[in-house]
Formats: C-alpha cells, sequence, structure tokens
C-alpha cells in the first residue's frame, strides 16, 4: 500500500508534515510518498534530523518532486485547473493513476474538494461527495456528515450522507446497526426548516429500505452523549459544529491547567487527579480523530487539518490505511451503482 502525503499543504507544512510521515512510518505497513519539492524537503530534514535525505531516515518513505504550491488564498476552481505541478494535483493524478491507494492533504479546503470531484470523480449514485471527521462523545466516536463539502444541500443530500455514514460505521466500526440521527433545532417532526422537514420525512420513509437505523430529529447536546453513531447535517451547519468541538477542546484544556496551576496549593491538590485529567483531554483532544474522510469519490482521499501538527498527521496517516484497508469505496460502489 502507498499513500499519497500532501508535503506542502497546511498551516505548517512541509515540517509537521515530515515529522508526522516519520513518526507514523514503523507503526503501519504502508509506504509514504512525500510529494512537493524534494530541495525544500531535504533541507528539511537536515535542519531536523541531520540527515543527508529520508531515506537514511527510512526506505519507505520517498519524495516525488514538484515545483508549486496551492495556497490557503488560491481560488480552487482556478488552482487545480492552472497549478499542473502542485503538490495537490500531482497528488490526485498519482491517485487517479493507480500509483497510490489513499490521498492525504491539509491544504485549501476548497481546492482539495474541487479536486478530488473534479480529478478523481464521484461515485455513480452519489450527487455529492461530503466530508466525514469522528468526534468525541461519550465512550465512544461519534460521525458528522456534512462537516464542510456541501454549504446548501437538498433532502436528497443528507439522504445519501445517512447511506454513506451507515456503510462506513457497519464496515469499518463493526457496528452492526449504526444509530443516525438527524441534527435539527429541536427532536419533535415538525421542527426545523424546509431542508431538516423533508429530508426528516424522506429517513423515517426510506429508512427500512436502505438498512438505515434512523433514530430521528437530535439536537446538538445530544451528539456527545454517546447515544449516536452518525449525526447528519448539511456541510454548513457541519463545518460549525466541527469548529466549535475544536475550540470548545482547546478552552477546556487551557482552563483546567491555568486553574491547576494556580498556585502551589492547586497544584499539590491536582496531583492525585491527575490520570483523570490526562485521560479526559485525550478523550477531548481532536487530533487522536485523524482527519475528515472525503467519502463519495472513486478513490480514498483524506483532508487532514489545516492547522495540522506532526500529532495530527500520525493520527491521519493511520486512519488513512485503515481507510484503504477497508475497502470501503468498493463497497460504495456496490451500494450506490445498483440503484
Amino acid at each position: 500500500m502507498n499513500i499519497l502525503l500532501d508535503a506542502f499543504g497546511g498551516d505548517n507544512a512541509p515540517e509537521a508534515v515530515i515529522k508526522g510521515a516519520v513518526q507514523a512510518i514503523n507503526k503501519i505497513e504502508a509506504n509514504i510518498l512525500l510529494i512537493g519539492n524534494e530541495n525544500i524537503i531535504n533541507k528539511k530534514i537536515k535542519e531536523i534530523y541531520n540527515k543527508n535525505n529520508i531515506q537514511e531516515i527510512s526506505n519507505r518513505i520517498k519524495i516525488y518532486n514538484t515545483t508549486e504550491i496551492i495556497t490557503m488564498e488560491d481560488t480552487p476552481t482556478v488552482a487545480i485547473k492552472t497549478k499542473k505541478d502542485s503538490s495537490m494535483v500531482v497528488g490526485f493524478n498519482l491517485l487517479k493513476e493507480g500509483k497510490g491507494d489513499v490521498f492525504i492533504s491539509a491544504g485549501n479546503s476548497g481546492a482539495l474538494l474541487t479536486g478530488a470531484t473534479l480529478l478523481i470523480g464521484r461515485i455513480k449514485g452519489i450527487d455529492r461527495p461530503a466530508m466525514a471527521p469522528m468526534l468525541p462523545a461519550y465512550k465512544k466516536q461519534v460521525m458528522l456528515m456534512d462537516a464542510g463539502a456541501n454549504t446548501n444541500c437538498k433532502p436528497i443530500n443528507l439522504i445519501q450522507f445517512a447511506q454513506m455514514a451507515n456503510i462506513y460505521l457497519k464496515n469499518v466500526y463493526g457496528i452492526e446497526k449504526p444509530k443516525i440521527g438527524l441534527l435539527n433545532i429541536g427532536t419533535e417532526e415538525t421542527k426545523g426548516n424546509e431542508l431538516t422537514k423533508e429530508t426528516y420525512i424522506l429517513l423515517k420513509e426510506k429508512s427500512e429500505e436502505y438498512g438505515i437505523n434512523f433514530v430521528g430529529n437530535v439536537e446538538g447536546r445530544d451528539i456527545f452523549l454517546g447515544e449516536l453513531d452518525a449525526v447528519i447535517t448539511d456541510g454548513f451547519t457541519g463545518n460549525i459544529v466541527l469548529k466549535t468541538v475544536e475550540g470548545l477542546g482547546k478552552f477546556i484544556k487551557t482552563s483546567l491547567t491555568e486553574n491547576l496551576t494556580r498556585n502551589l496549593l492547586t497544584k499539590i491538590v491536582a496531583v492525585p487527579t491527575l490520570p483523570a485529567i490526562k485521560r479526559f483531554a485525550k478523550t477531548m483532544d481532536y487530533k487522536e480523530y485523524g482527519g475528515a474522510l472525503f467519502l463519495g469519490v472513486k478513490r480514498p482521499v483524506v483532508k487532514a487539518h489545516g492547522s495540522s501538527d506532526e500529532k495530527l498527521f500520525y493520527y491521519t496517516i493511520k486512519q488513512a490505511e485503515k481507510f484503504v484497508k477497508t475497502n470501503i469505496v468498493e463497497k460504495f460502489f456496490n451500494e450506490f451503482e445498483k440503484n
């Protein structure tokens, strides 16, 4: 298996990407291909590890040289069409040609979604692919669909998001009947805007046909109680939920640290509780959940957080390997192309 990794995507590239790859390589079975400017990557290798090139660290990490970078300020469609030798476009082309099994990038989200759709293509029967990160919940994880790929949706899109979440959770997490809820402002059937009202009716009608364990409308506070396996919403709302969770996690970590280290007394009192605090912090740490899977395209694509550090790249690489091993894209083909 070959993991294609955009070495110049994200706020902390290429250093964080390189460090994440080096950290992950002995924890995975796959090979890693770093895509980007070879001279810059090797200079970073020299600075960080005092090695002349990446091969001196691991013969399972290689570099594919490119000369261009898609920045966060670039217009997505224009960048994909004009920057042919960018690390992102080259990564997509290598994936399409079968020279890699999964592509990871923390770069420009719009460009990544545009490139995945235009260069890799949608699976027949799926109108709109969606971003699907895993979020922390009580004693488990919960999938959020969609987290930003589609800001304006129709009911059919949300139905397909539910189908993809259902297939993924069954095959990757072994959940026999994933509990799937529709995010709304109330649990009553009559609550919500036109999109959620129409989607509710369709999910209720089609859930048995599609084998979906639809539990009805759920509110934002229900997401983290450990009673759901997936929450379905449009990308606009989903992205707000995602960023709120990330911000809340940082707020809790900062507040706890500040209060527990305020003075000598609080430090002493905190000592017996440190194991529990560390376990809680680990649960709330979004970095350990990896990136967001881009479900619905013909080849595996993973969107890492734009602010990814080496830890997040490490977990995203491990997540990407699992994504490929479960052969979930083929299962999407089988499910949607038969309809």
